[in-house]
């Protein structure tokens, strides 16, 4: 992990703790990544609820709620997309019957190719907390671990923001296009 998605996570997870606040990570091309930076900094399982990895096109339908429909005509790469895994995330993983305060969601396209029409690098990243949710479209460059790599930090950047309305550097090349 960088040092970088180090200090992302910390920052985090204290501005969840401080709140009062859980969250929720629904990950595709992100693989798990987003999540293991996260359980790298003690105590965090004090404010995560738990994630799940939704690489499998089908899971994000039966598992996080994303609308098939949705997923039939756009394909797994799509601002929606992010933002209803981002929401399901919330709510497929509540305690007690309460939903996680903030759900977070990866997707996109790390390569080697392009796939469904989405160019290499093309990342979608989903933020819900109560009954808000925002996506951020990135183009990352790099090979995949390098657009992998970014997309954590970007996501991690986007739950602070979204947490504390104050923004982070997310450090990571590529253009930030708002959806």
């Amino acid at each position: 992990m960088s040092a970088e998605s180090y200090r992302l996570a910390a920052a985090v997870l204290d501005a969840l703790r401080e709140r009062g606040m859980t969250l929720a990570v629904a990950e595709s091309l992100t693989g798990g990544a987003l999540s293991a930076a996260l359980v790298e900094i003690p105590g965090a399982s004090d404010v995560l609820n738990g994630a799940v990895v939704a690489y499998a096109t089908p899971i994000k339908a039966s598992v996080l709620g994303v609308d098939p429909l949705r997923l039939a005509e756009y394909g797994p790469v799509d601002p929606e997309v992010a933002r209803q895994m981002a929401a399901g995330a919330r709510h497929a993983l509540a305690v007690d019957g309460r939903p996680a305060a903030v759900g977070v969601a990866t997707t996109g396209v790390a390569g080697p190719t392009p796939q469904g029409g989405q160019p290499v690098g093309r990342v979608h990243i989903g933020v819900s907390v109560a009954e808000r949710s925002f996506s951020r479209a990135f183009l990352f460059d790099g090979d995949r671990s390098a657009i992998r790599s970014a997309a954590v930090v970007a996501a991690l950047a986007l739950v602070f923001e979204a947490v504390t309305g104050g923004e982070i550097d997310p450090g990571a090349p590529g253009s930030d296009e708002r959806e």
